[in-house]
């Protein structure tokens, strides 16, 4: 009799521990369940404000700058001269005086001008509007890189900020890049810009005062260009 109920007892222990690993595995599945889910909506979150920015960064295609396409038919807008640029870095890296890291480079030019979408393009030679272009890119840096996610909005706009500073060998490289481009079409397009505003050869020479510093022969070839242009009559002689 006391071995039966010992042996009961024993069974009873045994379903209660197997009920409590049952219970203790479905609190576990439960909390696991939960955490997923948080992960999963902060993935939600993060995808819907990239999307957000994405969409945001189309209205660049409709800022139009003051230099021609190639074939002078129209004026190129933002997010051409940024692919374009973004190109140029693949292809005249070896031209550079220092060592420089293209990916971020081609990062750096792709959002450079994302802040126009608010603040408009100014022009490289318009005095005035020069004055409060500061101020008025800072105000979009803020507000556009603010759509992403913090990380990558952060990210984006220490690059930005690391192209204003033109300190770093990529942010020359990208300066070089971002005042070479719009010279190669104005070469290509008989100086149509050039003319239209009037520009003086010491204004784009003024412009690239720095670009001797980062590559010897594209400034040698951006000289080449203004004196071709000074002879033609579409940049005037000082």
């Amino acid at each position: 009799m006391q071995k039966r109920k010992i042996f009961g007892t024993e069974v009873f222990l045994a379903f209660l521990s197997a009920k409590c690993v049952t219970i203790d595995s479905r609190e576990n599945e439960r909390e696991m369940n939960t955490v997923e889910g948080e992960g999963r909506n902060e993935e939600r979150e993060r995808l819907e404000k990239q999307i957000q920015f994405i969409v945001e960064a189309d209205k660049v295609k409709n800022i139009f700058r003051q230099t021609y396409l190639a074939d002078g038919r129209r004026k190129e807008n933002d997010a051409e001269h940024s692919w374009h640029l973004a190109l140029m870095a693949v292809l005249l890296k070896e031209h550079m005086n220092e060592d420089a890291d293209v990916a971020r480079v081609m990062i750096m030019v792709l959002i450079h001008d994302l802040v126009e979408i608010d603040a408009g393009d100014t022009y490289a030679y318009d005095e005035k509007g020069a004055q409060t272009k500061r101020e008025r890119e800072v105000k979009a840096a803020e507000r556009i890189f603010g759509i992403l996610p913090e990380d990558q909005g952060r990210y984006f706009r220490e690059l930005w900020e690391e192209f204003e500073a033109y300190e770093t060998p990529e942010a020359k490289f990208a300066h070089l890049l971002d005042n070479f481009q719009p010279i190669l079409l104005n070469d290509a397009s008989g100086g149509k810009s050039w003319v239209e505003h009037g520009v003086h050869k010491s204004q784009p020479m003024k412009r690239n005062e720095r670009i001797p510093g980062t590559s010897d022969i594209i400034w040698e070839k951006m000289q080449e260009i203004f004196e071709k242009h000074v002879e033609n009559g579409n940049l005037k002689a000082d």
